[in-house]
């Protein structure tokens, strides 16, 4: 397998789910992790001495607003200061609550000024200035790999998730677009597209407890998801294994999406 040991790993979003399994994920196989969270200072940097002491690498938690994307270029100016180099970025951040609101919910409730604006911000905003100045320092050391987090709501139908579903397939698109781009600076791009997993952002879903039932019984291994489901493809598709894959979405989702 790749040795990961000593390079660096930029993920926004990191506290809790998906994020703080990825990260888990890359500190395991020696990899730092430079890594962003929205307002719990102190329980982020619980996390990042969690990761320190456990696996001998460094960690450090930035405070980062993913619907102010002017914050992008001083968050990384600020991990240059920690870290002498990235090698690979993973958008994972999103919103849900209120900034929602207008975006999540029946087609003809949503409104275009409000939560389905934030939603795209957060979901391909996000996703191109953070790759766009990961790339940057990537470049400089020979290439690398971005991830962008995708959902299986942008293939089959789920109640409400019009607005999260259209930015998700929206943002699957851009990513093929910088794959492109990108591959002379020797950088990959990809998208991992997860299918329910069982978070505290889908328990935010009013119908929570019906899209948990309805994904163990379309799922042909009988269960939900789980963050490490996502992390160890996200993970994969960083490695040098996975040198030859760009540009593509890989779906992971228990079988959900053809049953």
């Amino acid at each position: 397998m790749s040795n990961m040991k000593g390079k660096t790993l930029v993920i926004t979003g990191a506290t809790k789910g998906i994020g703080k399994a990825v990260a888990e994920k890359f500190a395991q196989n020696g990899v730092n992790v430079a890594f962003t969270y929205n307002s719990n200072k102190e329980a982020a940097d619980t996390i990042a001495a969690d990761l320190e002491n456990k696996y001998g690498i460094k960690a450090r938690a930035y405070a980062l607003d993913i619907l102010n994307l002017d914050e992008f270029k001083p968050l990384f100016k600020a991990i240059d200061e920690d870290f002498d180099r990235v090698d690979f970025f993973v958008s994972n951040a999103m919103i849900y609550g209120r900034p929602v609101i207008g975006g999540y919910g029946k087609f003809m409730k949503l409104r275009p000024a409000k939560g389905l604006t934030n939603i795209y911000t957060a979901t391909v905003g996000a996703f191109v200035r953070g790759s766009q100045e990961a790339a940057i320092r990537m470049e400089k050391v020979g290439g690398g790999s971005i991830i962008t987090l995708s959902s299986t709501g942008n293939l089959i139908y789920i109640e409400n998730y019009a607005g999260h579903g259209t930015n998700k397939a929206a943002v699957e698109a851009m990513s093929r677009y910088a794959a492109v781009e990108l591959g002379d600076m020797g950088i990959r791009v990809n998208a991992v597209s997860g299918g329910p997993i069982d978070t505290d952002a889908l328990k935010a879903f009013t119908n929570y407890d019906e899209v948990k039932a309805e994904t163990i019984k379309r799922s042909a291994v009988n269960r939900m998801g789980s963050p490490d489901d996502l992390a160890g493809a996200i993970y994969f598709l960083c490695t040098d294994e996975a040198s030859w894959i760009t540009g593509q979405t890989l779906v992971v989702d228990g079988g959900t999406t053809f049953r």
